[in-house]
């Protein structure tokens, strides 16, 4: 069986609820996951945004979360999930907002994509702080088991057009 994540929140490919975005509670969406190998010692989790800035000329990755240790016997995390409420022994990183909690979509132009990437890893990595990104990858090396990943997609409403009133040119007398 292979390893498989999921939300109740939303499915794969489709709108991520305003709910879990800036624009909404900013509250973490539901994730489950299953099939994962009999070996792994500790999940790692991150969601990031391919996308950034403008979809039509991305110029990075933005990272929105980044979780480790969550313990084996863990096959999920509830919506809105605080860090004190986190499975025992789960670590959290930083993100891009350089802040250890969930930040949900908040993107300036154009519908982003956002992967939702789950690792199974065959140890408990050892206490790295707050890392990146980038350092949580460093510390997987060799030791992903398996990983599947959930893509979710989200686009800003337009604020509404405001409608401009023509200023009236004073009367002048020259």
């Amino acid at each position: 069986m292979s390893l498989v994540l999921a939300s109740s929140d939303f499915s794969a490919g489709s709108s991520i609820p305003v709910e879990h975005t800036c624009d909404g509670a900013d509250r973490s969406p539901s994730l489950s996951w299953s099939g994962a190998p009999a070996a792994a010692k500790s999940f790692a989790l991150v969601i990031d945004d391919p996308d950034a800035p403008d979809p039509a000329a991305p110029k990075m990755t933005w990272v929105h979360w980044v979780l480790y240790n969550i313990p084996p016997e863990a096959n999920g995390l509830s919506g809105g999930v605080s860090e004190a409420e986190l499975p025992r022994g789960t670590r959290s990183g930083l993100n891009d907002w350089k802040r250890t909690a969930y930040g949900g979509p908040c993107p300036p132009v154009g519908r982003h994509r956002y992967f939702h990437k789950l690792y199974a890893l065959d140890v408990v990595l050892p206490d790295l702080g707050h890392p990146t990104k980038k350092q949580l990858e460093q510390a997987m090396l060799g030791h992903i088991l398996e990983q599947c990943e959930l893509v979710g997609t989200y686009e800003r409403a337009l604020p509404p057009v405001r409608q401009r009133r023509k200023a009236k040119s004073p009367l002048r007398l020259n």
